[in-house]
């Protein structure tokens, strides 16, 4: 084989977006290794380039083009023979995309990815791809096949349904995704039963709206949270992207009680003035908003409550602002992530009047993060001195360091734990005496 022909059999991927697009890019790879193609982490090194693409808001949809016309460009200069873009920005601009960027070689719906795969495998072989490849259709709700990890041995994505059934105002997420759709409980404890094997330490559940899963099959969350907590092995579950209202409220004893299900509860709740988020489509007002929060953190001693807002919606005031931030305040809201409005096409609020100027919603956006960095300075601040146990994300390096994650943080998006010590490796748990902060609220600590 010529040295053009090996490289063009070396595939990476190139992921953007959230944990939820994360398995979709499992789902890719492992579908690639399935077409005996050699799977690397180096985008570099790779004679093709599977990019999967993000199109939730403004800013994603623009790292997403960028990311495409970078690959372009190492296309154009020879350093990358294929360009292959699939994805949440295909499924939602089919093909006018393929006009826009005529230089990529093949276009991929949402699918389950085989038959990407396999004009992958085409194109390394020399034989002509179709191009574009339509999606077949909505998701059943059944277990994913099987996945490429590209997260640590520690943790996992776990995904409990597909779809969303509201209509968030600033959303596209549902015209993306389609309506909610819960997996049985068959496949996903199936699923987790194969992670756990695997050596997973912790399955982090995701979906659109992780709360409605099973209302669509007579179920509520709860049971299949239990259901999976009981499972053989030395795992823990940690639920992400629950919707605020109709909310499970049986939860809160797992939460609360179950030593596999870590006290943590991520709920997005996009703003807490009732104007906002009645104009937004969101169920409920303010104050429903302050007694959800308000029980959580009666019937949870100790829990930690992650959320997202959203600052600049079409209508929203200087006092609806001033409002969010005293709410960040008042429930000392330390994990929290926020953006600004984008005016999405295709989304029900676009177009809508009362557009606010973007360096206002900017300037309301940066003061919600400064209240959340009052918070966050302050919790992690308490937490020194104390020992705490942390779950290992990374090996010990060189400079005998490695990084984990204590039961108040997800990956990804929350604080870490710097450990000083030799020879953790990932999926470790162990005990840690905090001895400082960072600058970037990460903990220090050494083996207690």
């Amino acid at each position: 084989m010529s040295e053009s022909a090996q490289r063009a059999e070396v595939v990476s991927l190139v992921h953007l977006g959230c944990a939820r697009n994360l398995i979709d890019s499992e789902l890719i790879l492992a579908r690639l290794a399935e077409q005996e193609l050699l799977v690397s982490g180096d985008a570099e090194h790779a004679g093709t380039v599977v990019l999967n693409t993000c199109s939730f808001i403004g800013p994603a949809r623009e790292e997403s083009y960028a990311a495409i016309r970078g690959l372009l460009d190492r296309k154009q200069a020879g350093s990358l023979q294929h360009v292959v873009v699939a994805g949440c920005l295909v499924q939602r601009y089919r093909r006018k995309l393929a006009e826009q960027f005529p230089a990529v070689d093949l276009w991929a719906e949402i699918s389950d990815y085989r038959a990407l795969a396999r004009e992958v495998r085409g194109m390394v072989d020399g034989t002509r791809t179709s191009g574009y490849l339509e999606g077949p259709g909505l998701r059943p709700p059944e277990r994913e096949d099987a996945r490429l990890l590209s997260t640590p041995g520690s943790y996992a994505y776990l995904r409990i349904s597909h779809g969303c059934d509201h209509t968030c105002g600033f959303c596209a997420i549902p015209s993306i995704r389609g309506p909610h759709r819960s997996k049985r409980p068959a496949a996903v404890v199936e699923e987790a039963q194969e992670l756990i094997a695997a050596g997973v330490r912790e399955l982090v559940l995701v979906a659109e709206d992780s709360t409605a899963w099973g209302r669509d099959i007579g179920l509520e969350l709860p049971r299949l949270v239990e259901e999976l907590a009981e499972l053989d092995g030395d795992h823990r579950l940690r639920v992400m992207y629950a919707y605020p209202n109709r909310f499970p409220w049986d939860l809160t004893r797992l939460l609360r009680e179950h030593p596999r299900v870590e006290p943590y509860l991520d709920i997005p709740i996009q703003h807490a003035a009732t104007p906002v988020l009645r104009a937004m489509g969101r169920a409920g007002s303010g104050d429903q908003v302050r007694r959800t929060l308000d029980r959580l953190l009666e019937e949870v001693p100790g829990v930690t409550l992650r959320t997202t807002v959203l600052l600049g919606y079409p209508g929203e005031t200087d006092a609806d602002a001033e409002e969010l931030v005293r709410f960040v305040e008042e429930y000392r809201l330390a994990r929290l992530g926020a953006f600004t409005y984008s005016d999405e096409e295709g989304t029900p609020a676009h177009g809508r009047e009362g557009q606010v100027l973007a360096a206002d919603a900017q300037a309301r956006l940066e003061a919600v993060l400064a209240a959340r960095d009052r918070n966050l300075d302050a919790v992690q601040g308490e937490q020194v001195g104390r020992e705490v146990e942390v779950l290992i994300d990374e090996d010990t390096d060189e400079d005998g360091e490695a990084l984990g994650r204590t039961s108040m943080d997800a990956p990804e998006v929350d604080p870490r734990v710097l450990v000083e010590a030799e020879g953790l490796v990932a999926g470790d748990r162990v005990r840690v005496r905090v001895t400082e902060v960072t600058e970037e609220f990460d903990l220090v600590g050494e083996l207690a």
